[in-house]
């Protein structure tokens, strides 16, 4: 367990008003209820932490401690930000490492340990959450953890990976071919890729204070049908309203646009950013939209020095698929079309954006879109000199 610091020393590190030894609570209540007022309580997260201190009256109060550091949570400090922002750059460096080596690769395993071995060499030895390194049609499953198959001749790889950074969390996910080319092996590929990254490029440009997230969420299902209905997923003569209404969306989008970033990377906050409202029409309603309890239907705003993922990612999952022909959404699929997108799996873009006073600031540093092909092909070129 190794020593004990000392006062002064948690004092320091801690950045907090005082520090007790553990040995001293019993005694320090005690004294402390010898002075309280009648009215004063005793505020604890749950009621399993009560200290063994005998009372006639119940003093501990349990219910307000919880929403309270909830609520606080959801905006960042100064200092929360900036231990985020050296998050994302340690996953920008282990991002970057995976992109110059991709050409050399050729199984899942070595995708994570790279990645791993990044992190830990630039400070940040713990992961804020398990390494998903899809390959081919692994990434339609959302939370692949195998990382252990060869590549043999797929596509491209979702790589859904971010480093942790003194406790605090980054969140990042980049999709990109298995090539050393640095080109889309497959024009679906190269087209679902463009599509996501429209989705990705107008949220973020939503992203300020005062928003309600789940609109932006929305936004993001109105641009992926638009892209699926010009490359003929969704079946031509439908209108994007019918297609939202349906839910059909919910097949090739099925998750979030996002969430809260700190110490989760799901943070917690004091309302979900993705919670539903009465007022809502149709096309808010779709099934694929997250839906919350009655007590969470009140959509919570964007805040300034909130931190959120925006995540869009579309997605061609067989077994969702499979069941969608059972379902009146059918109608709306080209089931025949959908054949030539299976072997792409998914693509998932995904940056941790920061609600400024006026906007937005992108806390992300790792390399996307042409700038991520860019670093393929430069690599590709400068290994086979080596």
């Amino acid at each position: 367990m190794g020593p004990t610091i000392s006062i002064g020393e948690a004092l320091d590190r801690y950045d907090i008003d005082n520090a007790r030894y553990a040995g001293s609570l019993q005694t320090d209540i005690s004294a402390w209820l010898r002075l309280r007022n009648d009215d004063s309580q005793i505020i604890i997260l749950h009621p399993d932490h009560r200290p063994p201190v005998k009372y006639e009256q119940d003093i501990f109060e349990t219910e307000s401690l919880v929403p309270a550091m909830n609520a606080a949570r959801g905006v960042k400090d100064s200092y929360e930000i900036e231990l985020i922002r050296k998050a994302n750059i340690v996953s920008g460096l282990a991002h970057t490492a995976v992109l110059e080596k991709i050409g050399q690769m050729t199984n899942e395993s070595d995708i994570a340990g790279l990645f791993l071995e990044t992190c830990m060499t630039h400070g940040a030895p713990e992961q804020a959450y398990g390494i998903i390194a899809a390959s081919g049609e692994n990434g339609a499953t959302l939370h692949y953890m195998k990382n252990n198959e060869d590549f043999g001749s797929r596509l491209s790889v979702c790589l859904d990976a971010g480093a942790e950074y003194e406790c605090y969390a980054s969140d990042v996910t980049r999709t990109f071919p298995i090539s050393s080319t640095g080109e889309w092996p497959t024009t679906e590929a190269r087209d679902i890729y463009l599509a996501v990254e429209r989705m990705q490029e107008e949220c973020i440009r939503m992203i300020k204070p005062g928003v309600r997230f789940r609109d932006v969420h929305i936004h993001a299902s109105v641009v992926a049908v638009e892209e699926l209905l010009k490359l003929g997923v969704f079946k031509e003569g439908n209108s994007v309203d019918e297609i939202m209404a349906s839910g059909a969306v919910s097949v090739f989008f099925p998750h979030g646009l996002g969430h809260h970033v700190g110490l989760e990377v799901h943070d917690v906050s004091e309302q979900s950013v993705m919670a539903a409202t009465d007022d809502m029409s149709p096309r808010m309603r779709a099934r694929g939209f997250l839906m919350q309890p009655a007590s969470m239907m009140s959509a919570a705003l964007l805040e300034a020095n909130m931190i959120v993922t925006v995540e869009p990612g579309i997605y061609f999952n067989r077994l969702a698929l499979k069941n969608a022909r059972t379902l009146p959404i059918a109608r709306f699929i080209d089931f025949d079309v959908v054949e030539r997108y299976y072997a792409i799996g998914g693509v998932r873009i995904e940056d941790d954006i920061l609600v400024t006073t006026d906007g937005y600031e992108n806390l992300t540093t790792a390399p996307k879109g042409d700038a991520a092909l860019a670093i393929i092909r430069k690599s590709s070129v400068k290994n086979s000199r080596s």
